[in-house]
């Protein structure tokens, strides 16, 4: 495999997956950091939206912890909401299946908590062979030590941190388009 291939992201080869930002676990968040999560969230769902990604959103246990926040959930209506009881997103097979069924290598992760289901999706997706990006500044924990902690050691597994706006602009690839036109506007 190239560098290009695993470090670059080509929107015929990713898939957007939004882990458990649900209401009762936002609700025990540090309201700024989520304000800043719920709002990189929003825009790499738009992206997604415009270049054709695919999305996935998943819920842990959401008799208790509630759904995914309508404003997330609003921007990709269509998208599966695979509700788990393991902490790995991995560990329900509906979700493993949904991945390896499209074909795509490229996972682009963002969510909750960083530490505990976005560490061991990530962990168990790079054992099965993915490219996974981790959106530093559309992940988060309840303790910035863990979000930072849990960061170390995805990028350790050979996770590729990245952020916002990298993601959109490599979707993207080049400036003068229609889509370049929208996107651009949502992370100035």
């Amino acid at each position: 495999m190239s560098i290009r291939n695993k470090f670059l992201l080509n929107p015929a080869r990713a898939t957007l997956v939004v882990i458990d930002v649900q209401e009762k676990l936002c609700a025990a968040m540090d309201q700024s950091v989520l304000a800043q999560l719920t709002k990189n969230a929003g825009i790499l769902l738009e992206s997604a939206a415009e270049l054709g990604v695919p999305v996935i959103f998943t819920e842990q246990y959401v008799k208790g912890l509630g759904p995914t926040l309508n404003e997330l959930r609003s921007r990709a209506p269509a998208a599966p909401a695979i509700e788990k009881m393991s902490f790995s997103c991995c560990g329900n097979e509906a979700f493993i299946k949904h991945l390896k069924d499209s074909d795509r290598t490229q996972i682009i992760i963002a969510g909750m908590e960083t530490h505990v289901c976005v560490l061991q999706t990530v962990i168990d997706l790079l054992a099965e062979g993915f490219d996974v990006h981790v959106v530093k500044d559309a992940v988060m924990s309840r303790s910035n030590d863990n979000r930072q902690t849990a960061m170390e050691a995805m990028t350790l597994a050979g996770a590729i941190p990245t952020s916002t706006e990298s993601v959109v602009f490599q979707l993207l690839r080049v400036a003068g388009t229609d889509s370049f036109k929208k996107l651009s506007k949502l992370v100035k």
